[in-house]
């Protein structure tokens, strides 16, 4: 959680160096003369792709720029340099709830909207705190995708409804095969898998708005709302018909090899839900797949439809802490197709910018999900990242694998309520007398 700095030191700081860029109603620090400093959280071939970025933005505009690898100390090195009124020009953000808090100090410079023109609505809004531009993202990953194998099912498959799932799911159960390959084995942090399956569904059933209020414990976790998502998680993964291996299996099989299933012969599976970065454990285990012929990808499907289909992933957000012409021109550069089509041509993440052409990732699996992200109707931030560690990757975790492998869920919900009283610091429903919900 950030600190609150001190408002006094960047005012002093401001006045001090009058006659420069105003500060339009924020806050935010003045940057002086000279390199302008970018802080960033990457490093290895993400800084070297981020780095490849700047060099052209130099130069295109004679700008000299300092990129700094904090690495992930980043955000406590940012409120700490905030606090004493020497913040960064601009920074990469870990998510847009550290962004708006930013904002609401006054420290981050509004943007204007001409330079996220060609970015998605859903990415403007994650980047908007009460009407003001704050933040740009450069890529994104999306985790709100179903892999299956053409060869089996045939090119095409979109099963675009749950009740079309769960259908698909019964028939497959119904001709003796398993529809669900599903891997919650991840050594210490076992059961973050089952994490994103829940958020997916919580998006499609209680919507965006609920699911921020339950990432910020306005609601409490034996809310009714929250005990569906993890209802119908349990639909599919506590029934031994429907999974490769039965409940057992999920909890037994790493993340990374449980899709394999779908290429052995006969199938073990005909389904699997997980992120675009699963692709690359696809291929390493099985090198001569051919992406978009032996595998493929369809959108985790709308549950209510009035909620309609959110997507769930990650993204690299940007903000500027000190304004300047300097600053103001990087940012825009940064929101730019040409700029992301370098970062996501040497990384192979998803760009945000519409205009970037998508061949860039030489990969067709890669293609259609960028283009899923340019028409995405709402997009948040994967949940369990954005509660306090002891929640989001500690009980909650645990809470997974209980209730996968037989747990009461609402006395899996009171433990993940308990839990969260005790770690966070805000929230509606903290340390608060609040109705029982679905579990009294």
């Amino acid at each position: 959680m950030w600190t609150k700095r001190s408002g006094l030191l960047v005012l002093v700081a401001g006045l001090v160096l009058g006659g420069l860029v105003g500060l339009q109603g924020s806050t935010a620090a003045v940057a002086q003369g000279g390199p302008i400093e970018i802080a960033v959280v990457w490093s290895g071939t993400e800084l070297e792709a981020f780095q490849k970025v700047i060099d052209n933005f130099v130069q295109k505009t004679g700008i000299q720029v300092t990129v700094n690898s904090v690495g992930r100390d980043l955000p406590q090195v940012l409120v700490s340099r905030v606090a004493a009124g020497n913040p960064p020009d601009l920074s990469a953000l870990p998510n847009p709830g550290q962004m708006r808090e930013f904002a609401q100090q006054g420290a981050l410079v509004p943007l204007s909207f001409d330079i996220v023109a060609d970015h998605p609505k859903a990415f403007v809004d994650l980047g908007t705190v009460d009407g003001q531009l704050y933040g740009v993202f450069l890529s994104a990953d999306l985790k709100s995708l179903i892999w299956y194998n053409p060869k089996v099912l045939g090119p095409g498959l979109n099963l675009s409804s749950w009740d079309a799932l769960v259908y698909f799911t019964q028939g497959a159960a119904d001709a003796g095969i398993s529809a669900w390959c599903i891997g919650l084995e991840s050594g210490a942090a076992s059961g973050w898998p089952g994490t994103d399956w829940i958020e997916d569904i919580m998006l499609r059933t209680a919507g965006p708005e609920v699911y921020d209020q339950w990432v910020n414990h306005d609601i409490p976790w034996t809310d009714a709302r929250v005990k569906r998502a993890f209802e119908l998680f349990g639909q599919i993964v506590r029934n031994p018909n429907y999974v490769l291996g039965g409940p057992q299996g999920a909890l037994s099989t790493n993340f990374g090899e449980s899709p394999n299933g779908l290429f052995t012969d006969p199938p073990g599976c005909l389904l699997h839900r997980q992120a675009t970065f699963i692709q690359s454990f696809i291929l390493e285990a099985n090198p001569d797949l051919v992406p978009g012929e032996d595998f493929d990808i369809f959108l985790f499907p709308p549950i209510d439809l009035e909620q309609g289909n959110p997507l769930l992933g990650a993204g690299d957000l940007l903000s500027v802490f000190k304004d300047s012409p300097a600053a103001r021109e990087l940012i825009a550069y940064l929101a730019s197709a040409e700029a992301q089509e370098i970062w996501v041509g040497q990384l192979k993440k998803l760009p945000i910018n519409t205009r970037v052409d998508v061949t860039v990732l030489e990969n067709p699996i890669a293609e259609r999900a960028a283009r899923l992200l340019f028409t995405a109707e709402a997009f948040r931030f994967d949940g369990s990242d954005l509660m306090p560690a002891a929640v989001g990757s500690g009980e909650f975790w645990r809470a997974v694998l209980d209730y996968v492998g037989g747990a009461d869920v609402c006395d899996v919900l009171r433990r993940l309520e308990q839990a969260a009283d005790q770690a966070y610091t805000s929230g509606a429903a903290t340390n608060d007398v609040v109705e029982p919900g679905a579990c009294p």
